[in-house]
C-alpha cells in the first residue's frame, strides 16, 4: 500500500496533506525518514511514524521458531512451497522471518512483525554469533577443522575467523559444533565443501545468546521482553558477543 493512501485511511491526514508531510520528512518507516512519495509500506509490518507519533501500530511479536527442513523462509513462495510463516497460524499478526535459512536447512529462526527490529538485526554493520550443528561426509582430520576455524577461501572473499569443534567422526561422517558471525549465503555449506566435506544435515542452534534448547521441530515460543531488550542492544554494538545471548 501507499504510504500516502495509509496515512490517509489511518485518519493522520488528507491524502494531499499526507504526501505534503512525507516529502517534507515528517514520516519515519522503520526509524527512517522517508520523503518519496510512492514509498510503499505494509501496514502488518512497518513501523509507522509521524512526528513522534506511532500511527496504527499493532502488537509486537517475537518468536523463535525450531525451522524444520522443507519450509521457505519469506513469507510467500510463488513454486508454493510451505513457508515459515505458515507455522505460526495462532498468532494474530502476519510475521515476517528474520534473516533466513535455506530450504533444507533446520533450527533457530526469528520472526516478527516489527520492521525496525529487522533491520536492526540483520544489518550488515552488525554481527550476531550463529552456531550450527553440522554432519558432513567423510572423516574430518584435525589439519581441516582448523582450516575451518582460521578462515577459507570461498568465491566470494576468504571467510572470517570461526568457532569449530568436532564432536563425533568416521569414515563415513563427521559431526561438528561451528560458530560464524558473518551472513553470506549458504556460507556454512560452502565452507564445508571447500575443505572437501559436503554438508549432509544443517542445524542452526544458537543465534548470539539465543538457544533452541528444548524446543521442537516445528514449534515456536515467543521471546520475553528482556530477551527482545537484549538483542536490540547487542544488535547495537552493546555487547551481544559477550552477552552469551548467517546462514
Amino acid at each position: 500500500m501507499r504510504l500516502a493512501k495509509y496515512l490517509a485511511q489511518t485518519g493522520v491526514a488528507s491524502r494531499r496533506h499526507a504526501e505534503a508531510l512525507i516529502t517534507a520528512g515528517k514520516v519515519k518507516v522503520n526509524g527512517a525518514v522517508v520523503r518519496e512519495i510512492v514509498t510503499l509500506i505494509d501496514p502488518d509490518y512497518d513501523r509507522i511514524e509521524v512526528g513522534n507519533r506511532l500511527i496504527g501500530t499493532p502488537p509486537l511479536y517475537y518468536v523463535m521458531l525450531n525451522k524444520p527442513a522443507g519450509y521457505i523462509s519469506t513469507v510467500h513462495d510463488p513454486q508454493g512451497r510451505p513457508t515459515v510463516v505458515e507455522l505460526t497460524p495462532d498468532l494474530p499478526v502476519r510475521l515476517h522471518p528474520v534473516g533466513r535459512l535455506d530450504y533444507d536447512t533446520e533450527g533457530l529462526l526469528l520472526l516478527t512483525n516489527d520492521g525496525e527490529f529487522t533491520n536492526l538485526v540483520t544489518h550488515p554493520r552488525y554481527s550476531i554469533d550463529k552456531k550450527y550443528l553440522v554432519v558432513v561426509k567423510g572423516f574430518v582430520t584435525d589439519d581441516e577443522a582448523d582450516h575451518l576455524q582460521q578462515g577459507v577461501e570461498l568465491d566470494d572473499g576468504p571467510t572470517a575467523p570461526a568457532r569449530v569443534t568436532v564432536r563425533e567422526r568416521s569414515a563415513m561422517q563427521s559431526v561438528m559444533e561451528i560458530t560464524i558471525h558473518e551472513g553470506r549465503k549458504r556460507q556454512v555449506k560452502r565452507m564445508c565443501a571447500a575443505v572437501g566435506h559436503p554438508v549432509v544435515n544443517l542445524t542452526r542452534t544458537g543465534l548470539g545468546f539465543l538457544e533452541l534448547g528444548e524446543l521442537e521441530v516445528g514449534k515456536y515460543r515467543l521471546l520475553s521482553q528482556d530477551e527482545v531488550d537484549r538483542i536490540k542492544k547487542g544488535a547495537k554494538g552493546e555487547g551481544l558477543h559477550s552477552a552469551t545471548i548467517s546462514q
